[in-house]
């Protein structure tokens, strides 16, 4: 059965456009032109994956995104119209996997979807054990539960943060690029947007403090690009 995707946008040009590649590339398409539709049309259809314009007439996108998020790990995309590090820190921590900035390149949109909705299944059918426990410091990670802590306070991650701390604590000591946490995280095996670490990365660091990996691995050779830290 092919997979669904629900298009949350109110322009009905860009709706249509992102509807007939998705629909030539073999997905069922639904459509929601505001907030309360998309609500709706997530709890009703239980889509594959999401694509979430953050621009929306009702109620935003962030808050549509947070409603979702609160009872389903379906995978979100969020659209943006502006480049500003700031609606992508807010989606990302309201639990959006990850963002495109408009104007965008239809071709990128599907390859990112297929990108989010294989990873998706690889994870489900082959990832971590779910009895899987992973300690660093005062880090705990417990992938059953989706779970951390810090010196045993949890620390709430969203979706996507959390893939990146346990591919982080599972590759410490090695040298990564950005380019590879976006395959192994994210699935990308095309030139994508690295930035989408770097934001990761920021939101990390914010809330694990010095605990984070990306710091206290760092002194034993950890790297996340080829030569220079990500800020």
């Amino acid at each position: 059965m092919a997979e669904k995707i629900l298009i949350v946008e109110d322009e009905r040009n860009i709706a249509s456009f992102v509807s007939m590649y998705l629909k030539n590339a073999r997905y069922q398409v639904e459509i929601a032109r505001d907030g309360g539709e998309a609500l709706m049309k997530a709890e009703n259809t239980k889509p594959d994956l999401v694509v979430l314009d953050l621009m929306l007439p009702d109620i935003d996108g962030l808050e549509v995104c947070r409603q979702i998020r609160s009872s389903s790990d379906v995978p979100i995309l969020m659209l943006t119209a502006r480049d500003d590090d700031i609606d992508k820190i807010v989606g990302l921590e309201v639990g959006a996997d990850d963002y495109l900035t408009k104007p965008f390149n239809p071709r990128e949109l599907v390859a990112r979807i297929k990108s989010i909705l294989r990873r998706a299944t690889q994870t489900q059918k082959s990832g971590r054990p779910p009895e899987a426990v992973m300690e660093h410091g005062a880090i705990k990670i417990d992938a059953g539960r989706r779970e951390v802590t810090v010196s045993g306070d949890q620390v709430q991650l969203a979706p996507k943060e959390f893939d990146l701390l346990w591919e982080l604590l599972d590759h410490r000591g090695l040298v990564l690029t950005r380019d590879q946490l976006l395959e192994r995280v994210w699935g990308y095996t095309f030139a994508g947007d690295t930035r989408t670490v770097d934001v990761h990365v920021r939101q990390l660091r914010r809330k694990l403090g010095d605990e984070c990996p990306v710091a206290t691995v760092w002194g034993v050779g950890y790297k996340v690009a080829d030569d220079a830290p990500v800020t």
